[in-house]
């Protein structure tokens, strides 16, 4: 995706910089605190990644990102935590009743190490559901999505792979795609859906049927 740079887009981090923030970040208590929209760095491009760190602290970077996500996310961006390099990941257990798993298409999603992401759509059907974000707190609203990508990407060391996704690990791909990019959900929202997300499961989460 090509997106332009934003109005006062912060400038690529030097890879000595980029060192100092991963240390940083890696040192500090958890649970991490997440950059909230306001932030320039969620409005930049996110360089890509050519070996800016070493290949240890990567590793450590991508297995603490994957430690933030239980009982938090399904995906997080670097971006998101400050670090503007074209890095994210993903792993979503779908731990979801089942009529909301059937109707979102949401299976399990192993984790996946996206770096230097690529998404190409497949076909030209889309689905729209809610969407909420780590660096929106609070909120959600709905966003029409490809119901079905490839993505081309390197792991963590640095072998490139090539996968098919629909349905809710497609769109978690897109959502966190769109961070590297400097692209938030709410920029490809449906305004009037905007919701709280205690409104959200309030008044629009399917709630179980009671047995006849």
């Amino acid at each position: 995706m090509n997106h332009e740079h934003a109005p006062g887009a912060r400038p690529a981090a030097s890879g000595a910089k980029l060192v100092e923030q991963v240390h940083a970040l890696l040192a500090a208590p958890r649970p991490w605190p997440v950059v909230q929209v306001g932030d320039p760095v969620l409005r930049g491009i996110a360089a890509p990644y050519d070996g800016q760190l070493p290949d240890a602290l990567l590793r450590d970077l991508l297995d603490a990102m994957f430690r933030h996500l239980p009982g938090v996310g399904v995906g997080i961006a670097a971006p998101q935590l400050g670090i503007p390099l074209a890095l994210a990941v993903i792993e979503d257990p779908a731990d979801v009743p089942p009529e909301i798993a059937a109707e979102r298409q949401r299976a399990p999603q192993p984790p996946l190490e996206l770096v230097n992401p690529v998404l190409t759509p497949l076909g030209s059907r889309y689905h729209a559901f809610h969407e909420a974000c780590l660096s929106v707190e609070g909120f959600t609203a709905v966003v029409a999505r490809h119901a079905q990508v490839r993505l081309s990407a390197l792991d963590g060391g640095g072998r490139p792979y090539e996968l098919e996704l629909s349905g809710w690990p497609a769109r978690i791909a897109q959502h966190e795609t769109d961070h590297l990019g400097g692209v938030l959900y709410l920029d490809r929202a449906e305004p009037r859906s905007l919701s709280t997300i205690a409104n959200h499961e309030r008044f629009w989460t399917p709630r179980p049927r009671p047995a006849p």
